[in-house]
């Protein structure tokens, strides 16, 4: 018996780990997440069991509660268990909960981690979280917390100059936003990436002020990240220096 955290990365199907693949390759049950792209589940093999437990706000999902004695059960009556979750399984994945239980219950367990959103999907839409002269370090902060209220850390957050990578915030981002405008940042640029690393994805830049709005003019929406801090604007200006090489060519 043995259950594989699986992280499968932001989204782009070509962007999971060869550990990952392999794993699936071996996998007898594999339980997926809804921001799993459905081409990874083409890489388990013939007969295995591919069961979907949804984990995306406002849309049916299995509880926690329920997956957890739901990974003992596949491991116990078919084997080799793999728990594929997007981005990485320890970052805002609650796959240290799915492990914990696991081993309580005699399982084996490894962990194979994945590329997080929270720097890729900013990678991919060239905003680097840090660079020399505008950002020394970042902060990752679920804009979802157990209690339903905004994270003590992004308000401490929100006082630093470092750049700032909210997770799960868009139904809070008005919220968000307020906090750092009440630090007196209503000029900081902020970007939002909806659908980061696939062909659909949709960039939406603005200030600490003004992003509110623009969101609603363009209806970008969940599944986002919020990237807040003067990194965002090198989105512009690389967009601005390709146009400029596309014009003068």
């Amino acid at each position: 018996m043995k259950l594989t955290l699986v992280g499968a990365g932001p989204g782009d199907p070509d962007l999971i780990t060869l550990k990952g693949v392999k794993a699936l390759q071996q996998a007898d049950v594999v339980m997926y997440d809804a921001l799993v792209h459905p081409d990874l589940l083409e890489y388990c093999k013939p007969g295995a069991l591919k069961v979907y437990v949804g984990k995306r706000l406002n849309e049916y999902s299995c509880t926690q509660e329920e997956i957890n004695p739901l990974i003992v059960h596949y491991a116990r009556q078919y084997g080799n268990v793999v728990r594929l979750k997007g981005g990485d399984s320890f970052v805002f994945g609650r796959g240290y909960e799915e492990l914990e239980y696991a081993r309580q219950h005699g399982i084996d367990i490894e962990v194979i981690p994945g590329l997080s959103s929270s720097y890729a999907v900013p990678a991919l839409a060239g905003i680097p979280l840090t660079t020399r002269g505008l950002s020394e370090s970042f902060w990752v902060v679920t804009g979802t917390t157990k209690t339903g209220q905004l994270s003590q850390d992004l308000h401490l957050a929100a006082q630093s100059t470092a750049t700032v990578v909210v997770l799960m915030g868009m139904h809070k981002l008005a919220e968000i936003m307020a906090v750092f405008g009440a630090n007196g940042k209503d000029d900081l640029p902020v970007a939002i990436i909806q659908n980061g690393s696939l062909a659909d994805e949709q960039v939406v830049t603005g200030t600490v002020s003004t992003v509110v709005d623009l969101v609603a003019q363009t209806g970008i929406s969940s599944p986002a990240i919020i990237v807040v801090g003067e990194v965002a604007r090198l989105r512009e200006s690389r967009l601005a220096a390709l146009q400029q090489s596309i014009t003068t060519h």
